[in-house]
């Protein structure tokens, strides 16, 4: 029972503090977004994106899956972790040369002559960031997000500040470069700064086998990954203007503030708490369908609510030159409530020591991806026939992650969907209703949205209780304890 109660109270803990984390740091950078919105050109937003594609994929072949095979052993030591360090560094130099070298080549292919230079700074980043891996991964084993709330909160608000300001003196698409060098900066030096960490004068061979013998499919499950994440970017880079990029850019990253917000919450802490448990069937079980039946609660009506006010909330947030985005944002947000569902299912393939199958799903998905892709391309649908491509994706995905993960654990695909179900139907219900509010509310942007808001929430209240979906209960229940840490914790 006493270890039972500690679990709990390290979930309770993690969950409020990664969420805090989440939440400050999306909040603030959401608002930093929208900032800049106003002062720089789509074309500027459409550039960095692109660029951030390579970054992206770069982090997951510095990571090597190390990251997730240090949280999940059980005794780590300080050999481990040094070598962990050296290998990060080590590559994270070797890709910024081969990026280095390589710029002219890709500035050719996107027909982009300044992505050479910005490419070469902002890829700095890579080798930085290498720096704060390991500090990153300690926060994580310990649970210990509110440190980490912290210093993302602290790197958030002084890189923000700084691109804003760089964009009112006309330093265009650098300041959003200098956002992220700055973030990257200060990230790596305050977290070696607060764990005090520093490596040793080592590397072990054992060591390396060890964690890369589990990692290395994570690695190219990531990059398969990345390249998924970010194919949409590089095709619309190609074949279309830098403009329309960039309104597809700020619609990915607007749709996907919410979803990643709870994704990586839940994820982060979901990851060493199912760990921690990992050999207890049963438990795993039930800790398991209480994570994925609470995200769900949570996450499905916030991204149809938002696709329901898309149109009010872009034109307040970001004004009527950013209206184009409105199709692309309202798909989005339709593709991201499912991205929580399908990344707690593969955190118990990799709980469960199934790095393999995580592999070979993410093989799996991303020929199904291309497949599409082409059609979509082929057919000439433009964009939006992308992006449709992505919903679709997202509903594919979720079946290929919840029948295998549920086959390691016993919960297979049937009861999955029946627990989800109610929380599906009520959540669409809900979307409905905020759709008609807002036809008949036409009083201005501010008042539709209020109006809308409120009618959703309410709404999905009352549906919730006749149907008595537990989960209402239970975020209340989830919420006491937080309320204490709020008024009691000396942040």
């Amino acid at each position: 029972m006493e270890k039972r109660n500690s679990l709990k109270g390290k979930a309770v803990g993690g969950v409020f503090w990664s969420f805090v984390d989440k939440l400050a740091n999306q909040g603030s950078q959401f608002l930093i977004q929208i900032i800049l919105a106003r002062l720089l050109l789509p074309e500027h937003f459409g550039l960095i994106g692109l660029i951030l594609v390579f970054n992206a994929i770069s982090a997951a072949i510095v990571d090597s899956g190390f990251s997730n095979a240090l949280i999940r052993e059980k005794q780590v030591t300080q050999k481990d972790y040094s070598t962990v360090f050296y290998f990060n560094l080590m590559i994270s130099i070797i890709i910024y040369a081969l990026l280095y070298a390589s710029a002219p080549v890709l500035s050719n292919f996107f027909n982009e002559p300044d992505f050479v230079f910005l490419l070469r700074v902002l890829a700095l980043g890579i080798v930085i960031n290498s720096f704060g891996m390991v500090p990153r991964v300690m926060f994580a084993r310990e649970i210990n997000f509110k440190t980490m709330t912290k210093v993302n909160l602290t790197t958030s608000v002084i890189s923000g500040i700084s691109a804003v300001l760089m964009a009112l003196n006309g330093f265009g698409v650098w300041s959003l470069i200098a956002r992220v060098l700055i973030m990257n900066v200060l990230q790596s030096v305050l977290s070696l700064w607060v764990t005090k960490w520093l490596p040793s004068i080592t590397f072990s061979l054992a060591s390396f086998r060890r964690l890369f013998g589990f990692g290395w499919k994570l690695l190219v499950a990531e990059l398969i990954n990345a390249f998924y994440q970010n194919v949409y970017t590089l095709i619309i880079g190609k074949q279309f203007s830098a403009d329309q990029l960039g309104f597809y850019t700020n619609a990915y990253r607007f749709s996907n503030m919410a979803s990643q917000t709870l994704t990586a919450t839940i994820r982060r802490v979901a990851y060493p708490i199912l760990s921690s448990i990992q050999e207890e069937e049963d438990r795993l079980k039930q800790a398991y369908r209480k994570i994925i039946k609470t995200t769900a609660f949570l996450i499905f009506p916030i991204m149809i609510g938002l696709a329901a006010v898309g149109e009010p909330l872009i034109e307040i947030l970001l004004g009527n030159q950013w209206m184009p985005m409105l199709s692309y944002f309202q798909l989005l947000c339709l593709a991201g409530m499912l991205f929580p569902i399908q990344a707690i299912n593969l955190n118990v393939l990799q709980v469960k020591g199934r790095s393999d199958l995580f592999l070979l799903l993410e093989i799996a998905k991303i020929v199904v991806a291309a497949f599409f892709i082409v059609l979509a391309i082929w057919l000439d649908t433009g964009i939006i026939g992308l992006v449709i491509v992505t919903v679709l994706m997202s509903y594919i995905a979720l079946f290929i992650n919840t029948y295998f993960s549920g086959r390691e654990i016993s919960y297979p695909v049937r009861e999955q969907i029946k627990d989800l179900f109610p929380i599906y139907i009520s959540s669409l219900v809900m979307g409905g209703v905020v759709l008609t509010v807002g036809e008949i509310v036409q009083s201005g942007n501010v008042i539709q949205l209020v109006s809308q808001s409120t009618a959703g929430v309410l709404f999905y209240i009352f549906i919730c209780k006749c149907l008595k979906i537990n989960e209402l209960n239970d975020i209340y229940q989830l919420l006491i304890p937080i309320v204490r840490k709020i008024r009691f914790s000396k942040i």
